[in-house]
């Protein structure tokens, strides 16, 4: 707000700061409100039974206000928007959890391939308990994580409790630099599987070097891209969209509306597909979020994949991350405009139906939503505007009771690759407009 800093405010500073703020507010409902909040702060200030920090109130108030707004507006305190910024660039020291909660106790979603947790037999479904003999039951997941990492080579003790197992255990893990949320691939017969966790500053890049290395191993005889966007919970917009255009020869892969019509952009694809047309599975789950939805709503609506899974998570909004004094007072972490497909339908709440509904191994649609949920569940959610868009799929593809499958949904996708599924994929045809 200008560089102005209302933690640096001396006694009495409360009414300055309110003065201060109605020069910026327009209106007398805002001004009315801006002196309010002005008489609040003067009251808690020199009534608290213990003298309270002003940053502490004001940091306090400004959590408040954007919590209000919608689940996904926050406030970055310095701490968290250097720990943010981190996680954009793609590394940090830890130990490789992916972590959740469950009522009140922090639940592994899933270890990280090849890092310290996954090579100490953690599973998703571990509770933990306590973090170096402390317990940490109630913390919030930031902190949790916060406590979870450190430098490469320091040591940290998790303390577990396992469904099935009567006293909980001691688990030591050496942290190590964790390249997280990596596009990694890997060949499965004449297929290239392609798995991107999220999107952060390495994504496109990252797929660019995968396509190559399949390309390269498979040889002429490759037939398509499994692409897995499961539990992909979204990161940088400017990379789902290099990832659509990864993929698409032309046509629009997403629009950005904000509360002016000014503010309205559009981004296009450029001409050039990595993949030569091959024919594209992408694998959604509830988990698959916000800019992993960006990628499947475009690929969707221009045919130019097959979208296989279960309905995704239904985040159409888009967050900007404005920061307070260059950074050193925090950021807002703002909702600031819905996006839209390339057919103009906004999924905010709806998610993505997929073409192909398939169960998971166990017959279940995504046996980790319930620690999940969906966007429509969360409080305060935005609405989604323009035509309403049906969200259930009439039938879904089960498993053989009689087998036993290590992924079922990714071999369905192979089915549909090979020809052999209910609606097989076939190759790209271009630039086509959107359904």
């Amino acid at each position: 707000m200008n560089g102005l800093s209302l933690a640096a405010l001396g006694a009495g500073g409360a009414f300055c700061a309110s003065f201060a703020l109605l020069h910026f507010a327009q209106g007398s409902d805002a001004s009315a409100e801006l002196g309010r909040f002005g008489k609040a702060y003067a009251t808690v200030r020199a009534n608290y039974v213990e003298p309270p920090q002003d940053e502490q109130l004001v940091e306090g108030a400004i959590s408040g206000m954007l919590g209000n707004l919608d689940p996904h507006s926050s406030y970055f305190d310095p701490r968290t928007y250097a720990a943010m910024q981190v996680k954009t660039e793609g590394q940090y020291g830890g130990v490789g959890l992916v972590i959740g909660l469950d009522e009140s106790l922090v639940t592994v979603i899933s270890p990280i391939e090849d890092t310290p947790a996954s090579k100490a037999g953690l599973k998703a479904g571990d509770h933990i308990l306590s973090i170096d003999g402390k317990m940490i039951t109630g913390q919030k997941l930031d902190d949790v994580q916060d406590k979870l990492r450190g430098p490469a080579g320091t040591k940290v003790t998790l303390g577990i409790m396992r469904q099935g197992q009567h006293d909980p255990f001691d688990v030591s893990l050496t942290r190590q630099v964790i390249a997280v949320e990596a596009v990694t691939h890997k060949r499965q017969g004449n297929v290239g599987y392609i798995k991107i966790p999220a999107f952060n500053e390495h994504t496109d890049s990252g797929l660019r070097t995968a396509v190559a290395a399949l390309k390269k191993e498979i040889g002429p005889g490759l037939k398509g891209y499994i692409i897995d966007l499961r539990d992909d919970g979204g990161g940088l917009l400017d990379q789902a969209i290099a990832v659509s255009d990864d993929f698409l020869d032309g046509g629009e892969i997403v629009s950005i509306r904000g509360r002016n019509k000014e503010e309205t952009q559009r981004f296009d694809a450029q001409p050039g597909d990595i993949t030569d047309g091959k024919p594209l599975v992408v694998l959604v789950n509830g988990g698959t979020a916000s800019a992993s939805e960006i990628v499947a709503g475009a690929l969707q609506d221009h045919d130019r994949a097959r979208i296989e899974g279960s309905l995704t998570f239904g985040k159409g909004s888009v967050q900007t991350v404005i920061p307070l004094d260059d950074g050193k007072a925090g950021a807002l972490h703002l909702t600031t405009a819905r996006y839209y497909t390339p057919s103009g339908r906004s999924i905010q709440t709806t998610g993505i139906v997929p073409d192909v509904a398939v169960a998971d191994n166990t017959g279940e649609i995504n046996p980790l939503q319930s620690l999940i949920g969906r966007e429509a569940d969360l409080p305060r959610h935005l609405a989604a505007e323009g035509a309403a868009v049906k969200s259930d799929v009439a039938s879904v593809v089960q498993p053989d009771p009689k087998r036993t499958y290590a992924d079922f949904q990714l071999s369905y996708a192979m089915q549909l690759l090979n020809g052999t599924g209910a609606t097989p994929v076939r190759v790209a045809k271009h630039a086509r407009t959107p359904r």
